[in-house]
């Protein structure tokens, strides 16, 4: 018997059926498959279906669960009802086994640190492609992400009991990522090295071009795999506005390339770009280490301000005057004073008197006059 080119495949939920019967995670599904965990979350959710090579190994390995866990509809009668009687039987058993079994001990919790290990090890790699593709700059990606990572470790009580734990640090990773002030610094003004194939050169432009916030919801939907509604939860719009920003951005993508009008190629292509660069996250231990450092640094820096304003206030308070000085009154109007007259002609008298000041003033025996010597 030949088999087709498309290889049928069951419904979505009959595939994640299968997983969880065979205690497969998405993780380990696309390990065997070779495809990233978002791909395998897209197919359970029947929103892209695999293709190729891809598709012919899925197939054959969601037909080695169904074969490895049968269902009670597919034994035959015989065996059902023996099964059954078995589960009795053991059911009896169970019953009157009086004495506790042993439990096994717990395993023991994970610290804080091995937490957060686990979790960057997890997301970081897959966080720094993400980011590259929302900036196109290998340097700033790697810096989100190591930024997002501490302060998550700053915040770490917060983030360990969040539902996702991965989301809150992708949602601060690509609030820093797209912030406006990069485009101020002097390291970041002129654009880096473009990807050496002319494919991944086009499409990183046409993505570039796009407004933040449509390339960041045409990431999370058709890069990342999320559903419509958490993509609208995370970019902190409504879905409406989140469909339409997708659209939007399908459609210039589409204008630009329009072999990526289909969304299962724009994911395919969008994963080799992500994937073509050298792109390298730091070690969890150097990303605490640092995390830890900036926070006793603007500690430190709060409490010398802290001090500063203290000692200003207390200078003020005792140079400041006590009581109360009023001010100094404007000018007042003074009566009596004798008007100003103009100087007229001499007289003889006066005349006589300064001919003889002046006569005497060099001559006369009343002037002391130095002495050489």
């Amino acid at each position: 018997m030949t088999q087709s080119p498309a290889t049928p495949l069951p419904p979505p939920k009959e595939r994640r059926r299968l997983r969880e019967a065979g205690s497969l995670t998405q993780a380990q599904v696309a390990t065997q498959v070779g495809v990233s965990r978002e791909t395998v979350r897209s197919w359970e959710t029947g929103r892209t279906n695999p293709r190729g090579r891809k598709r012919e190994a899925y197939a054959k390995l969601l037909t080695s669960l169904g074969e490895d866990t049968p269902t009670e509809e597919q034994l035959p009668a015989e065996e059902a009802e023996a099964a059954v009687e078995d589960t009795a039987e053991i059911a009896g058993l169970a019953a009157t086994v009086t004495e506790p079994q042993p439990t096994p001990p717990p395993p023991a919790p994970l610290t804080p640190a091995q937490a957060f290990d686990a979790l960057y090890a997890f997301c970081a790699p897959a966080l720094v492609r993400q980011a590259y593709l929302l900036t196109g700059r290998r340097e700033l990606a790697r810096e989100s992400v190591e930024r997002a990572f501490q302060v998550a470790w700053q915040r770490w009580p917060e983030v360990a009991v969040d539902r996702d734990p991965a989301g809150w640090v992708r949602s601060v990773a690509y609030e820093y990522a797209l912030s406006p002030w990069h485009r101020f610094r002097p390291r970041y003004r002129h654009p880096e090295p473009p990807p050496p194939d002319t494919a991944d050169r086009a499409l990183l432009t046409a993505l570039l071009k796009l407004p933040p916030s449509y390339r960041r919801t045409l990431l999370l939907y058709d890069g990342v795999g999320l559903g419509l509604a958490e993509t609208a939860a995370e970019t902190e719009a409504s879905t409406p506005a989140a469909a339409n920003r997708l659209l939007h951005a399908r459609e210039a993508l589409a204008a630009q390339l329009p072999d990526l009008s289909d969304p299962a190629e724009l994911h395919r292509r969008m994963t080799e770009l992500a994937s073509t660069g050298r792109l390298h996250a730091a070690k969890p231990p150097t990303v605490r280490f640092v995390g830890e450092r900036r926070t006793v640094f603007w500690t430190r820096a709060a409490i010398a301000f802290t001090v500063a304003i203290i000692g200003a206030t207390t200078l003020t308070v005792r140079t400041a005057p006590t009581h109360y000085e009023p001010p100094v009154p404007l000018g007042q109007r003074v009566e009596g004073v004798p008007p100003r007259v103009v100087q007229g002609a001499l007289s003889e008298e006066e005349v006589a008197l300064r001919d003889r000041l002046r006569s005497g003033m060099t001559s006369g025996p009343e002037r002391l006059a130095p002495l050489g010597r």
